[in-house]
């Protein structure tokens, strides 16, 4: 079995190891940071339902996300056939998907997801892509508190 090799990373919540294996690579960016391209999704802790997606290139960009589904049961996110092909998508269940969390500083009751502009990781294929979701039914701004 080879060893996988490891990296310190440098974020803001202090510094992180992680495998090369970690690395998600976004073949076009996320939206407005195009030119970040490599990314470590990082637990922030056992209980908590959040992760940092942290750009490798930019200690200071890591982008809080989460799951969505652990605040709701029905969001659906559209993928197209090219987006498909650039994830490397062969079957659904290797798709993660994760939105961005805003908490803004001493009001967490004010938590929003954005469920306008989805994160999807293919884990197997180790690539990533932001997909805005044209028309959707959901808000962009989503209160999990309020649901």
């Amino acid at each position: 079995m080879a060893k996988e090799r490891k990296k310190i990373i440098r974020t803001r919540i202090g510094e992180r190891e992680i495998t090369e294996e970690g690395i998600i690579y976004f073949s076009r960016g996320l939206i407005g940071f195009d030119d970040k391209r490599d990314f470590a999704l990082i637990q922030l802790s056992e209980t908590s339902p959040f992760l940092l997606l942290q750009s490798l290139e930019d200690p200071g960009l890591g982008l809080l996300v989460a799951d969505p589904y652990s605040f709701m049961d029905d969001y659906e996110v559209r993928l197209s056939e090219a987006e498909k092909r650039i994830l490397r998508v062969e079957n659904v269940r290797q798709l993660a998907v994760l939105v961005t969390v805003t908490i803004p500083p001493g009001r967490p009751n004010e938590t929003t997801l954005n469920l306008g502009g989805p994160i999807v990781i293919n884990s197997g294929a180790k690539r990533g892509m932001q997909v805005p979701q044209v028309d959707s039914k959901y808000p962009t701004h989503f209160h999990p508190a309020n649901d």
